[in-house]
Formats: structure tokens, sequence, C-alpha cells
């Protein structure tokens, strides 16, 4: 054997009682599991695990890693949570399919999540030519920890219609709906939404319903950021269960809060909704993060008309003083839809990141309504400036959630862990560099929300069976040895929101592929990473 693990707690990822043994690994899979009593394996490294528990690799439900991946090769944000495997493509937006055109658009987009990509060389285009990219990463090495991708529909939508809001085209819907299977056939496990985003956030019901039956066809899921987390959210998650139900389409609900004031307390009405579907037979799943803020951009916050034609057109109407005008009403007064019908509170908007560092000092760890005061403007003011200077770089945090609703929805039976971690800026939300371990310390150890076991299945096997990857997500012989060794008396997550960047402490050894990514709670030069792919199998 290559490696055994002695007297280790095995925590096996099925939400059953953890027991006491020797573990084996050999040929990057695990070869054998004796337990207390049984014959115990020798193998040439042998590791002393008394007192760390033992479980499948972490699996990151919802990532924003699509740069970052290919960026930094030590990858800790990741590696160092346990984090075994990345979903990413998400939010409708990311970079294939792209054409030329498209590409260059998109990076703008999202700057605020990813940067603009500069320092990568973006030379793929196709979902197949990106994760072979992925494959290939840092000299042919690979890339830090696993990843799946979702074919992103926002960028789709960009390529064969446009930035225009209007409805698709009978050619141009053919045009996506091609797009789509040629990005599943390529490996993509699924589509993705941002419906909050433009230029997803144009298309209709029917629209987003004919590109499920696709998804539906390869076996893949439907992952959307829905229409709102605000006002109308549960009419919004509503429209998913009722689209997917007719694409007969697997759904799985992106970061699946309730937030804003107009949610408090209002948690278990989302869940009674999803009962009553999962009880009618639907197939659904839903991630969320162990913290209250959330994490976007700041140009998301306008209203989806601000944002027709393209990040250009945008930039045009912020210049312009009455156009701007009409942009501040409908986010102060109105509730724009890309702040999920809500007015804005710009004492909740905290300026996370920039990408002109020469803004940083200004902005960065202040709200909107504070650099505001202290520059003797309105804070719409302050917010279309930093827009306008950043060439809409800004990343935010949105200080909007409730911690009672964010509880209640992580007990449920079909809740799975997702980050939707956004690494780039001076300083991004904690959860990018502490869900999994704040999941563990905070939730299950001190709060006792949900026990060791049950926490480890919904980081784990659950979302290995979203993904439909038969040998991951359980601690079994003959399945792949991603695994994470942890203490569970001590492991937390060392991210705040002042210091977002600590790594975590009680996680020694992470492994994929049977390849130690960390020893001894420090980052290897392992690269074991590779693309995972749906198959015609799954």
């Amino acid at each position: 054997m290559d490696t055994v693990f002695r007297n280790v707690r095995v925590v096996d990822g099925s939400g059953g009682p953890s027991y006491r043994a020797d573990v084996a690994l050999d040929g990057g899979r695990i070869a054998v599991i004796a337990r207390e009593g049984e014959r115990r394996p020798s193998a040439r490294r042998v590791v002393d695990a008394t007192g760390l528990a033992l479980s499948p690799g972490f699996i990151d439900m919802h990532a924003h890693s699509d740069l970052a991946l290919l960026r930094d090769p030590s990858h800790e944000a990741k590696a160092a949570q346990g984090v075994t495997l990345e979903v990413i493509g998400q939010d409708g937006l990311s970079y294939a399919p792209v054409d030329d055109r498209t590409l260059g658009e998109v990076r703008t987009q999202i700057t605020g999540w990813n940067g603009d990509g500069s320092d990568v060389g973006l030379t793929w285009r196709s979902v197949g030519e990106y994760l072979d990219r992925l494959d290939h990463g840092f000299g042919g090495e690979g890339v830090a920890v696993n990843a799946a991708y979702l074919v992103p529909q926002g960028t789709v939508r960009a390529l064969a219609v446009g930035w225009e809001d209007r409805p698709a085209a009978p050619a141009e819907l053919a045009r996506m709906k091609q797009l789509v299977a040629e990005g599943l056939e390529q490996g993509a496990v699924g589509l993705s939404s941002g419906l909050t985003y433009t230029p997803g956030m144009y298309a209709d019901g029917a629209e987003l319903t004919e590109l499920c039956r696709v998804v539906a066809a390869y076996g893949g899921y439907y992952c959307p950021h829905h229409r709102s987390y605000g006002a109308g959210a549960l009419a919004a998650y509503e429209e998913m269960i009722d689209l997917a139900r007719a694409a007969g389409c697997a759904l799985h609900l992106a970061h699946a809060t309730m937030n804003f004031g107009v949610n408090e307390g209002r948690a278990p009405e989302l869940l009674a909704l999803l009962d009553a579907a999962l009880a009618g037979g639907a197939d659904i799943s839903l991630d969320t993060y162990p913290y209250t803020p959330g994490c976007t951009t700041l140009v998301a916050m306008l209203p989806s008309w601000a944002g027709e034609g393209g990040p250009e057109a945008v930039l045009a109407r912020l210049r312009d003083d009455a156009t701007a005008e009409r942009i501040r009403y409908a986010m102060e007064v109105e509730g724009a839809d890309g702040c999920h019908g809500v007015p804005i509170d710009w004492e909740a908007i905290e300026v996370s990141g920039v990408t002109d560092p020469r803004l940083a000092a200004a902005h960065v760890g202040r709200t909107i309504a504070r650099t505001a005061r202290e520059r003797g403007e309105e804070p719409w003011a302050t917010a279309r400036r930093l827009l306008l200077a950043d060439r809409l770089g800004p990343a935010i945090l949105q200080h909007v959630g409730h911690e009672e609703n964010v509880r209640t929805i992580m007990r449920h039976r079909v809740h799975t862990g997702g980050s939707d971690g956004i690494l780039h800026g001076a300083k991004p939300h904690p959860r990018a560099y502490g869900t999994f371990p704040h999941y563990l310390g905070r939730y299950a150890r001190e709060l006792g929300v949900l026990s060791l076991e049950e926490c480890v299945a919904h980081l784990t096997s659950r979302p290995a069976a979203r993904l439909r990857l038969p040998d991951r997500g359980l601690v079994r012989v003959g399945h792949r040895a991603d695994l994470v060794l942890f203490d569970p008396e001590t492991v937390a997550a060392g991210a705040t929101f002042e210091a977002p960047r600590t790594l975590p402490t009680g996680i020694p050894y992470v492994l994929i592929a049977g390849r130690f990514v960390m020893e001894d709670g420090r980052r290897t030069d392992v690269l074991a990473g590779r693309s995972v792919r749906r198959t015609a199998a799954a």
C-alpha cells in the first residue's frame, strides 16, 4: 500500500455513526478499511491519525474559481479548507463557450468576481478547451483541486443573442440549445443561470425551459441564481421549480437564501415549498454558505434595463446625467431588479475589492454610505463615480442576511455546502477561505445545528450524488482517495471579515487521488486537480 492512516475516526460521508479504523490507500484509491479488531494493513508510509477524523474531500457546490485555478497553483483558499472538488461556471457567467467579442464583454462584466483575466491568458473558446486547460495547467501538471463546470446560460445568451432585453428569435434559441448541448457533450455537468445578472436575466421562463430540456437529455442539472432573493423570493423559487418540472430536469438551487428585511424568519416557507415539490417527485437539491452577508459586484445592483447592450453601454449610461438619475431612482426608490426588488440600503453595501489599486484606500472596507458622508455627497454620487473610475470592477459585500434563516435552511435533507467564494479583491468575503471549516467548527461543534456526521454528509455524499459521481463522496473501498483529515475538536475557520484571507486551523491533511495536497497543515507542491467531466454513464 502507498499510505495508511492509523487509528483514525472515519466519518464516512453517509451520515451514519463514525467509527475507528485504519484506512489504507493504493493507486489513488481507498484499498483497505480495517476496523478495530481486524487485520491492520501495512504501507510504505504510515500516518498516526489518533485524534483526527477522516472524511471524503469536501465538494464546493458553488465556486467562482474559474480563473483562480489557473492563476495560483497553490490555491490555498480552497485546498486548505479540505475542498477537493469545486463546481464552477456559476451564476450564468463564465468564460466558455465564447467568441472573441463575447469573451471581452464577459471579462468586463465579471471583473469584480475574477479580475480581468489578463494574467491568465484566455486562449480557449469552447467548454472542452477550457476543461483541457485545467487538465494541463501549470506546465501540464494540472491544477490544485478538481473542478466540474456548468455551462453558463448568460454567456450562451450573449454569444447567441447579444445583450439585448428581448425574446430570443427561433434561430437564436436553436443556437443556444446547440451551444448547451455541445458544452454538455464536452464534459459540463449542467447549466447555470444568473437571473439578476445581464444578459441572462433577459430570458423568460419558456426560453429557460427549452434549455433545461437539453440539460435533462444529457443527465445534467440546472443550477439557477433565480430572479430574486428579496422581494418576491418565494415566487422566484417557485418559478424555478415549475420550469425544471416542465423540462424534466434535475434542479439545484444556488445559494438558497432568504435575504433582506422582507424575508426575515421566512425560511420555513421556502422549505415547505421544497418539501411539497419533493413529495411530488421533483429532483431538487440546494446549497448555502454559513454566513449572513452576500457578495457580488456593484454593477449587479443596477436595474436590468441599464445593462442592455453590454458593459460599454452601461458605462455610457452612467456618464449621462439624466440616465444616471433614472438609475438612481430605480435603485433607491423603486427597488431595482438587480437588487432583488428591494430599495438599496447604501449602509449595507461594503466595497470589498476594486480592479484599480489606486482606488482601494478610499473605498475598500467601507460602505458606500460612509464614503459618501466623508465626501459630503449623496451615496449614489459615490457609487456612480466608483463604477466609472473602476470600469464596473468593484466587488461588494451586501449585509442583508438573517442568521435564523441560515440555520433553518442548512438543516434540510437536500442541503449541500457551497462557498460562493469570490477570491478577487483586497477584502473578499471570508466565505471564500472559511466556509467548510466554519460549518464543522461553528455550526456542528459549537452550535450543534448539525451533528458532525450529518454535517460531513452535507459537504460530501450529497453533492457527489447531485454530480452523479459514483466513486466519490463516501469513504468506501474502491472509491477515489480524495480525502480530508481534520481535528473535530479544533477545526475552525480562520477567515474573518477583518482578515478574510486567513487560513483555517485543524485541517492537517488533504489528499487528492491519494496524493498529499496539504501535509502537516501546509500546502505541498502537488497539482493533482483535474476536470471532472460528465460522462455518458453519469
